[in-house]
């Protein structure tokens, strides 16, 4: 597959299918991946063929944030609303498929079945694992900084717009920490 057949390949670029880390220039480092955007955002607004940059995250992190604590009645509401779902799509199904069965009384009680049986096997698993993970998270991988790799034959040019002594693009100030001291006063 090349870039004829691949519209989502470019110069120089490879199949989204093996994947491969870009080669080329450096043209800039960003603590965030919103920074790094704004970046190629005003590169395509000067008209810089972006079709040959990419956004490479380096230094990896994973992050877990807790979300809450986990509670019999967190875990039987939660347990009942999935199963609820999973009722109405069955009824939903039964319906379509078997014409006898058109009623919404049936649907009605699939989703009541569907929801007591989801909030009992959700308490069951959670009273398996109680003692072992008793609160709710979610997981990111994120990077550390943000680096705007450039084909090399264009790398000069798109530094020269994005650089901030050039009149081009430079990052909004981070916000200070709520934790910090704060500044000290000139």
């Amino acid at each position: 597959m090349d870039a004829v057949t691949n519209p989502l390949a470019g110069p120089g670029r490879t199949s989204p299918l093996t994947p491969r880390i870009p080669r080329g220039d450096v043209v800039a480092t960003y603590d965030t991946y919103d920074e790094a955007q704004q970046a190629v955002d005003v590169l395509a607004r000067a008209d810089f063929p972006v079709a040959q940059l990419s956004i490479v995250g380096s230094e990896l992190k994973s992050v877990e944030s807790v979300t809450g604590k986990l509670s019999y009645g967190r875990v039987a509401v939660g347990g009942a609303v999935s199963g609820a779902w999973l009722g109405l799509f069955l009824g939903l199904l039964l319906i379509i498929f078997q014409p006898a069965a058109s009623s919404f009384a049936f649907l009605g009680a699939a989703v009541l079945i569907g929801a007591g049986f989801g909030m009992l096997f959700r308490i069951v698993a959670y009273t398996l694992t109680r003692r072992r993970r008793d609160y709710t998270s979610t997981m990111q991988v994120i990077a550390s900084r943000y680096d705007i790799v450039a084909d090399p034959d264009v790398a000069n040019r798109a530094r020269n717009i994005v650089s901030p002594g050039a009149g081009g693009f430079a990052p909004p100030p981070a916000p200070a920490h709520p934790s910090d001291p704060p500044a000290a006063q000139p």
